[in-house]
């Protein structure tokens, strides 16, 4: 049974069309995250999956109910938000059982409930504190020790990281994930960070102007991205994306004078868009797997070390793109340079419906 289903869901602001047919089946256990630049309908389809917006047309099924008149207290979900919720006057144990106190759950269990999740969440020392008195992280804590006493179908996370600096979001991050593997509760997670959507999920939905552009596991979406929204959206830097001409067995760049060897078997000659992502393109030593790579020449435009690895903009057959180096490779800004290619991961899309071939 999935554990949520959406069925052609529309949402309407006035004449704006926020969501237009979003259809999704999430199993039981797994870690959805829904990704997407501002606007894009992901914080208004999880409102209404947790009851907060009422859907303009379509169906929600939790748990194989469907749920679209019922009450957010009634749909056994919880729902940590980006803005912690946390009530400042109560302590962290007041706040984790004041739903369950509003439920008439008894002392013992509710006293049980806040040992097991204050455990689980390494929050025993805060119990007496309150949230003035708290950390970002520690408050975060608190909002998913408040979920997770509820021991619900569905986990709802809206965007949790987003207010903390980036290294409390790395330590976030991984312990969100830990968290999941240890309860297998499904959850569904929206955030606009695609780090964190690759890191996090088990499948991955890339939402764009209120639809659902591509919906699987991390891998597919940033090695068989499918359209160029997905390609340039998922990936830092992103997808190199490149006008392109398919002919004989080879894939032309921009000018013509430059071809990479690509299986374009059954396409003829015909326009495409090249897709490259930038780890394909590397010093010359790079090895990629058991293939050997296609040296090519290019200009370097930009050279941008960060450490781990140098990020090279560079300009080839009149088109830029951008690789990945090692950090000692020593490049003159201005120059010609050879570079490795890994020509087994290209994707060729189709210029004018923009999909993936």
């Amino acid at each position: 049974m999935s554990a949520l289903m959406i069925r052609d869901l529309h949402k309407r602001f006035g004449s704006v069309d926020v969501l237009k047919g979003v259809n999704l089946d999430i199993e039981s256990g797994e870690f959805i995250v829904l990704v997407g630049p501002s606007g894009c309908g992901k914080s208004t389809l999880l409102n209404i999956v947790a009851g907060l917006e009422k859907p303009s047309g379509g169906t929600v099924e939790i748990g194989g109910r469907m749920v679209n008149d019922v009450a957010p207290s009634d749909r056994d979900i919880a729902m940590v938000f980006q803005s912690y919720a946390l009530y400042p006057s109560m302590t962290v144990r007041q706040n984790i059982t004041f739903g369950m106190e509003c439920r008439n759950v008894p002392r013992a269990a509710r006293d049980k409930a806040v040992e097991h999740v204050s455990k689980l969440l390494q929050i025993e020392p805060l119990l007496n504190r309150k949230p003035s008195q708290l950390s970002g992280g520690q408050r975060q804590r608190v909002a998913m020790g408040r979920a997770l006493v509820r021991d619900p179908l569905l986990f709802l996370f809206d965007e949790p990281l987003s207010n903390l600096d980036a290294k409390l979001r790395v330590e976030m991050r991984a312990e969100i994930k830990q968290l999941h593997a240890r309860i297998g509760t499904t959850i569904v997670y929206v955030t606009h960070d695609q780090v964190e959507a690759m890191t996090m999920a088990t499948r991955i939905a890339v939402m764009h102007q209120g639809e659902v552009q591509q919906f699987a596991d991390p891998e597919t979406i940033y090695n068989r991205p499918a359209n160029l929204f997905v390609a340039r959206f998922m990936g830092a830097p992103p997808m190199n994306t490149l006008p392109a001409r398919v002919d004989g067995g080879r894939v032309m760049l921009g000018d013509g004078s430059v071809g990479l060897p690509i299986d374009a078997v059954g396409l003829g000659a015909r326009d495409v868009v090249l897709g490259i992502r930038p780890e394909c393109i590397a010093e010359p030593g790079r090895r990629f797997g058991d293939a050997a790579p296609l040296i090519i020449k290019a200009h370097v435009e930009m050279i941008e070390p960060t450490g781990a690895e140098t990020i090279v903009t560079l300009r080839l057959a009149g088109e830029k793109m951008i690789g990945r180096v090692a950090p000692d490779v020593r490049l003159a800004l201005g120059s010609e340079a050879e570079f490795a290619i890994d020509v087994r991961k290209l994707c060729l899309f189709d210029p004018k419906t923009e999909r993936l071939i």
